[in-house]
């Protein structure tokens, strides 16, 4: 479609019916609806993440400092950073917690634009663990505005 300079959307029951210029929206679709004027503004579809890892417990920002200083990889997990204090941060955590850490990440996402993200587990590292993180991402898509 392009950049459409004065252009109109009709949604309706949540779908969007019409998109394209002012001028070519059918009559019947601009009767009885709410009108929001978006004048000088960008309207652009819901962005979509296809690869987070939105549900974890605590932070790395340590190692991130330990990398910045200079440290190895290698070093960061010899002194307990890595994979491990991730999995161990997650496995003592409860679902609350997790729902609790996650919640500003997830605004944050959906401040940017996102609509539509997909919460990849992988921190548990055995089935229980992992069942928690996607059964946090599953509460965190019930009470926010974007699927998950």
């Amino acid at each position: 479609m392009g950049i459409v300079e004065d252009g109109a959307i009709a949604a309706r029951d949540g779908l969007i019916v019409y998109a394209g210029p002012e001028a070519d929206m059918p009559a019947a679709l601009g009767q009885a609806a709410e009108i929001i004027d978006c004048e000088g503004r960008w309207i652009t579809p819901g962005l979509i993440d296809c690869h987070t890892h939105l549900v974890h417990a605590g932070n790395r920002a340590n190692e991130f400092e330990m990398r910045l200083a200079g440290a190895t990889y290698e070093e960061v997990t010899r002194a307990g950073g890595g994979i491990v204090s991730s999995v161990k941060a997650l496995r003592a955590a409860s679902k609350h917690e997790l729902v609790a850490q996650s919640v500003p990440r997830l605004n944050a996402l959906i401040a940017e634009g996102l609509t539509t993200i997909e919460i990849k587990s992988g921190y548990g590292l055995d089935f229980e663990n992992e069942r928690k993180s996607l059964r946090a991402a599953r509460l965190l898509g019930e009470h926010h505005p974007v699927t998950i």
